[in-house]
C-alpha cells in the first residue's frame, strides 16, 4: 500500500478518461480523484471541451450544435482545437508542471473518434492541429471506458432527465455504435498507453476495473518496494 503523503514527490501523470455518452467518466473520474488523493497525490480533475474559462465558452458553442451550422464537422474541430490549446496552456501544463495528477474527461481522442472517424475529418488536419494545440503532450494512460451504444443511450437519458439533449446525445443508435467502434479501435492501437475498461457493470466493479489499470500502467513505477491496495 502506498503510504498518505501531503506532499508525494515526483512528476504530474495525465490521466484521460475517454468513452461514448453514458460511459459513467464523470463518476469515474471522481472516485478516481478521491483515491489518488488518500494516497497522498495532488489532483486536478477538469474536462473538455472546457476546463478553461476561454474553453468554457466555447464548449456552450459545441454542444449547442454550432458546428452543424457553420461548416459541420471541420468547423467542430476548429472549436475544439482553440478550446484545447487555451486549456492545455492555462490548465493542464501548468498542473503537470506543479507535479499534480491530471484527470480529464475527454482529451484529443474524443475529436479523432467524433470528428475523425464518424466527422470524416481528414487524418492530415487532425495531426496539424495536434501538433498546435497539444504539441506533444499525449496523456500517460487513457482509460476508455467501453459499454454496448444501447446501454449508453439509456444511461444518457437517464441522466439528463427532462433536459433536452445535447448535440451528441441526439445522435442515432448507429452514429453510437461507430463512435463505440472508434474508441475500440484506438485501444487497439495505442496499447501501451490506453486501457479498455469494461463499464457494462456497477460503479464499483467499474471503479475496481479503473485502479487495476492505473496501479499497473502508472503506481508501480512510483512505488518504492510497496504495492498500492
Amino acid at each position: 500500500m502506498i503510504a498518505p503523503h501531503p506532499t508525494r514527490p515526483g512528476p504530474g501523470r495525465f490521466i484521460s478518461f475517454e468513452g461514448g455518452e453514458g460511459a459513467g467518466k464523470s463518476t469515474q473520474i471522481k472516485l478516481l480523484s478521491e483515491r489518488l488523493q488518500a494516497a497522498g497525490f495532488r489532483t486536478l480533475v477538469t474536462r473538455e471541451p472546457g476546463g478553461s474559462p476561454g474553453a468554457e465558452i466555447i464548449r456552450h458553442l459545441l454542444l449547442s450544435g454550432i458546428g452543424g451550422l457553420i461548416g459541420g464537422a471541420k468547423a467542430e474541430t476548429l472549436l475544439f482545437a482553440a478550446a484545447r490549446d487555451d486549456h492545455v496552456q492555462t490548465v493542464i501544463a501548468p498542473a503537470l508542471a506543479d507535479g499534480q495528477w491530471v484527470l480529464c474527461d475527454r482529451f484529443s481522442d474524443s475529436t479523432r473518434a467524433y470528428q475523425g472517424r464518424l466527422g470524416a475529418v481528414p487524418p492530415a488536419l487532425l495531426n496539424a492541429l495536434e501538433r498546435v494545440t497539444i504539441d506533444g503532450l499525449k496523456p500517460d494512460l487513457t482509460l476508455i471506458l467501453d459499454l454496448p451504444a444501447e446501454i449508453s443511450l439509456k444511461r444518457a437519458a437517464a441522466r439528463r432527465g427532462d433536459s433536452a439533449p445535447d448535440r451528441f446525445e441526439s445522435e442515432g443508435l448507429e452514429f453510437h455504435r461507430g463512435l463505440r467502434d472508434a474508441f475500440r479501435q484506438i485501444a487497439a492501437d495505442e496499447p501501451k498507453r490506453c486501457a479498455l475498461i469494461d463499464a457494462d457493470a456497477d460503479i464499483d466493479t467499474v471503479a475496481a476495473r479503473i485502479w487495476g489499470a492505473v496501479r499497473q500502467r502508472l503506481l508501480l513505477a512510483l512505488s518504492d518496494g510497496t504495492e498500492p491496495e
